[in-house]
């Protein structure tokens, strides 16, 4: 069976006893959270949401320069008024540069992505400091409270590292 087959079988289970049709499209929580695409990180689980409380955003390394569209449509037609960054520790954004992920690109596909910034970064909570800035510069972006966190995939706590 493949994985998509097992979501099929695991959907029809959980559309079985689904209850929630009727939640309000803007999040309750009035919240955006941008996090990583690491499968270690579970965002509900690790914040206590549940469906309907927040617009969760994930991208490679929870990087909000690639999140900023929908961050502004998440803020401008959803009503969203606070955001926070997840970064987390042995993040694959710390083994690579942008010159080698473009070198293996070349090599195993024969395409060119020099127009591609993949956004790695070799210091975690830098990196996350680095993202609340970029919000707060951002013209799109409301002033709102801004929280950035490391997620320590070895305990399961966020760790605050920043705020605005």
């Amino acid at each position: 069976m493949s994985v998509a087959q097992e979501f099929e079988a695991a959907n029809a289970n959980y559309a079985g006893g689904f209850t929630k049709g009727s939640l309000a499209l803007p999040p309750a929580r009035k919240v955006a959270v941008v996090a990583c695409m690491d499968a270690r990180l579970d965002t509900a689980r690790a914040l206590g949401l549940e469906e309907g409380d927040a617009h969760v955003i994930r991208n490679a390394g929870g990087r909000v320069t690639d999140a900023l569209r929908s961050i502004v449509i998440s803020q401008q037609l959803l009503g969203t008024r606070e955001i926070v960054i997840i970064h987390h520790t042995d993040c694959g954004m710390l083994t690579f540069s942008d010159e080698s992920i473009r070198d293996k690109i070349k090599s195993d596909l024969k395409q060119n992505a020099d127009h591609i910034a993949f956004l790695p970064f070799n210091d975690l909570k830098q990196s996350v400091i680095d993202d609340i800035q970029i919000i707060k510069d951002s013209p799109l972006v409301l002033d709102v409270p801004i929280t950035g966190y490391v997620y320590e995939v070895e305990t399961g706590k966020i760790v605050k590292v920043g705020s605005s």
